[in-house]
């Protein structure tokens, strides 16, 4: 680090990005269906924060919420220097599993 230098921190860097947490919707009454392997896999991403319409993810893992099931899921949106890669936790009906 230099002194004397006034640059963004990552934490407004992240702001001006643009992409914002998405609204969580109402809970699911049923577990996702899970890969035994362990492993993530390709699902569709509905109208993800940063990005219109429907864009390809990698599912990475579930967790249950008193709000209902979230997935983990690594996406791609455009930015200001090309493409960005977003990680995040998205509300079940949000994701379509391939």
């Amino acid at each position: 680090m230099h002194r004397g230098r006034s640059r963004p921190s990552l934490g407004e860097r992240a702001a001006d990005s643009g992409v914002r947490p998405a609204p969580v919707p109402g809970p699911a009454a049923d577990p996702p269906p899970r890969r035994e392997d362990g492993t993530g896999r390709h699902c569709w991403v509905h109208a993800p924060p940063g990005a219109p319409g429907t864009v390809p993810g990698l599912l990475v893992e579930w967790r249950q919420r008193p709000e209902g099931w979230q997935g983990r899921v690594a996406y791609a949106v455009p930015g200001p220097h090309g493409p960005v890669l977003v990680e995040a936790w998205l509300p079940a009906g949000s994701l379509q599993q391939r």
